[in-house]
């Protein structure tokens, strides 16, 4: 098991990081809410998770021990692997998620893509007397911001904020590129990066 890693940020994009960890490059997948606190050039330590499978050894990252710990204990559930827990994470803090499972709110649940009514109520049964109870007062709203609805928008503004780009005028570029969207089918978070750096671009 890793514990974490601690070294230099030697880059970071929408979905994830590499750590520059005594000359060797480690790369982590991360939630949008870890990427928000690395920046590249910068040394960090990062509460980690190794995922190991037959033919992968997969490293996690994520913001604190609590996301971590809550990412471990949400594939305790059945059907829910790696991917799909950290997809609830880039969509609700962990504590939104001990609030959701603890007032079995099914509806807060389907709003993390990959998961359908039934799904929802599975992980709810299965994880209520797991996750614990949320810990009150911490101002946390369920969903992450528009998280909730759009998982592209966190993961743009982060990719733009790593980029060395301010939080405002992420969120503006974010913006500017959901509305030339307009309703239409939302391409990969690549291509919508690279529309927000267009934005950025012009004077």
């Amino acid at each position: 098991m890793i514990a974490f890693v601690r070294g230099r940020v030697a880059a970071a994009g929408p979905d994830g990081a590499v750590v520059d960890v005594g000359g060797v490059g480690l790369a982590l997948q991360c939630t949008p809410a870890t990427l928000a606190g690395l920046q590249v050039g910068e040394e960090a330590e990062v509460p980690t998770s190794l995922v190991v499978r037959e033919d992968s050894l997969t490293l996690f990252g994520f913001a604190d021990d609590d996301e971590r710990a809550t990412f471990e204990l949400l594939q305790t559930a059945s059907g829910v692997g790696p991917r799909l827990a950290l997809a609830m994470l880039a969509v609700h803090s962990p504590n939104a998620l001990r609030r959701a499972v603890a007032t079995e709110d099914v509806g807060a649940l389907t709003k993390v893509p990959g998961i359908g009514k039934k799904g929802a109520q599975r992980i709810v049964l299965e994880l209520k007397d797991r996750l614990g109870a949320p810990v009150a007062g911490d101002g946390e709203t369920a969903p992450r911001g528009r998280l909730a609805a759009d998982p592209w928008r966190g993961q743009v503004a982060t990719g733009l904020i790593n980029l060395g780009w301010s939080a405002k005028d992420a969120e503006a570029a974010v913006e500017a590129v959901a509305a030339d969207l307009d309703g239409e089918q939302v391409p990969p978070v690549a291509d919508l990066l690279k529309s927000a750096l267009k934005k950025l671009a012009k004077p």
